[in-house]
């Protein structure tokens, strides 16, 4: 799923070589914003050609592919044998992640340009009633019970430009609940400790309630949240597009700190490491900042704007950049490990796992890179 895993960390396991070469690339009829994700073999990216494609991560050649009536900048997220993922026309779709068949398709009343996330089924939350779900309308389902469900399944939690975040029964396609902003909802949801949380561009960081969709908290950062935050010992980084990236602790509602460099804002996620945050910024620079102040560590300069999320992985930094370079970093310092020219816009974050790198790029090639002994 986006950044690994619920709480989107950007962190990956294991290592990566210094040198990487292009093992393939596969070619989609648009460009390619969204995020390629890796489950049991397969990679899983969506394009502008309005396709959903499944791809073997071995050979780099087509499994299956499923067309929705719009362009896909949004990442699935593969669980329970399902791929969940949302487009521009305004539904999120559940299919078969071994033949991409459709299971149900579920409408919002806007865009889906965020990354889908799940949680395990509550078992004291209350049960979508079984009528067929628009996401549209009131706030809450109607409710059959509130006693256990079966405490099997999960439920797919997603943002639209509907200005709503919905809870959906990925079993059912039905409706569980939805939580209401004030403006759209363009960046992934991440969830831990009972809560979600996700940025608006209503300027507020919104933590929410699990099990029922009710409000938690509110934070106000002054400026629309593009980005997804990352959310990690109960406290969520995020940028906004007043040049701010931010640290705030969700329990007590309030701001820890911020920094504040020169940019035109950030619109990517940031990345987490045990000490550290590294995020891409506007200003075509890559930063990296304490986790305990937000000062600065170090930055690196690129020569173009940074969209894509960072990943890391053991000691190193990937991310991608509009200056059409995927790029390795060395986490300590921020010195160049290795880059490779694609030639045009990254904006597309990396998937790294079992020592490899798979991104997207607006020439509408799915690239991948293994090690290069």
């Amino acid at each position: 799923m986006f950044r690994g895993g619920q709480e989107l960390s950007g962190k990956a396991s294991g290592t990566l070589a210094d040198s990487m070469k292009l093992l393939w690339k596969f070619k989609t009829g648009g460009q390619i914003k969204s995020s390629p994700v890796i489950d049991s073999g397969l990679v899983f990216v969506g394009s502008a050609d309005a396709n959903i494609y499944a791809i073997d991560l071995e050979k780099g050649s087509r499994v299956w592919a499923y067309k929705t009536t719009d362009a896909i900048e949004a990442t699935p997220c593969v669980v329970a044998g399902s791929v969940f993922v949302g487009s521009s026309d305004g539904f999120l779709y559940a299919l078969d992640a071994r033949t991409g068949s459709l299971k149900w398709k579920y409408k919002t009343d806007g865009q889906i340009l965020g990354a889908a996330n799940w949680i395990p089924v509550l078992a004291s939350a209350p049960v979508a009633e079984a009528a067929p779900a628009t996401g549209a309308g009131a706030n809450r389902p109607s409710l059959l019970s509130r006693g256990s469900t079966d405490g099997k399944g999960v439920w797919i939690l997603v943002g639209s430009y509907d200005n709503k975040l919905h809870c959906v029964d990925s079993r059912t396609g039905k409706m569980v609940w939805t939580y209401q902003t004030e403006s759209f909802v363009n960046g992934a949801p991440a969830v831990s400790q009972g809560v979600a949380v996700f940025g608006g561009c209503d300027a507020r960081i919104h933590v929410v309630s699990l099990a029922d969709g009710n409000a938690v908290a509110q934070i106000d950062t002054g400026a629309y949240i593009a980005g997804s935050a990352a959310l990690v010992d109960g406290q969520a980084y995020v940028g906004n597009y007043d040049n701010v990236f931010l640290k705030a602790d969700i329990s007590a509602g309030t701001i820890l700190w911020k920094y504040s460099p020169d940019t035109p804002g950030f619109f990517s996620s940031p990345a987490v490491g045990d000490d550290v945050v590294v995020v891409g910024g506007r200003d075509n620079r890559v930063h990296c900042v304490r986790r305990s102040d937000g000062k600065q560590v170090w930055t690196y300069a690129t020569l173009g704007a940074v969209d894509s999320s960072p990943v890391i992985c053991d000691d190193k930094v990937v991310v991608g950049c509009e200056d059409g370079r995927l790029y390795m970093l060395k986490l300590s310092d921020g010195s160049k490990v290795w880059s490779y020219e694609i030639g045009q816009a990254v904006t597309s974050s990396p998937a790294v796992a079992g020592g490899m790198i798979i991104v997207g790029s607006d020439d509408g090639f799915l690239y991948a890179f293994g090690p290069a002994y």
